[in-house]
């Protein structure tokens, strides 16, 4: 296998790796709530309309998990916790951001809402 086609699987493989995360529904709503800083589970699930609180709490693991997200336990009373973007979670904003300009040009509206 030549070089470039090595690049090229690497390339695959890592976006798809990517996608598995990504496109998973509510992640990347998720992840653009706490684009404005750290966040308690109240404020997100205010922040991400339509999300249950299962479904939040277990994005959540799954993101922290990733390094995505950071979940932070201030000592109480009471104890509150708090949620944040890691360096890899900033760095992919403007990611997610580009992504979503290149789909609202290129992608139409049926296809935009899964139909």
């Amino acid at each position: 296998m030549d070089s470039r086609a090595g690049d090229r699987h690497l390339c695959d493989a890592s976006v798809s790796s990517a996608f598995t995360i990504l496109g998973k529904r509510w992640n990347g709503m998720i992840i653009d709530a706490l684009s404005v800083g750290p966040c308690s589970f109240v404020v997100l699930r205010r922040s991400v309309t339509g999300i249950s609180d299962a479904v939040l709490s277990d994005r959540l693991a799954e993101l922290t998990d990733v390094g995505l997200i950071a979940r932070d336990v201030a000592p109480g009373p009471p104890v509150s916790v708090s949620y944040s973007l890691t360096r890899a979670g900033e760095e992919l904003v403007p990611v997610l951001k580009d992504l979503g300009r290149w789909a609202q040009k290129n992608l139409s509206a049926d296809a935009r809402r899964g139909s």
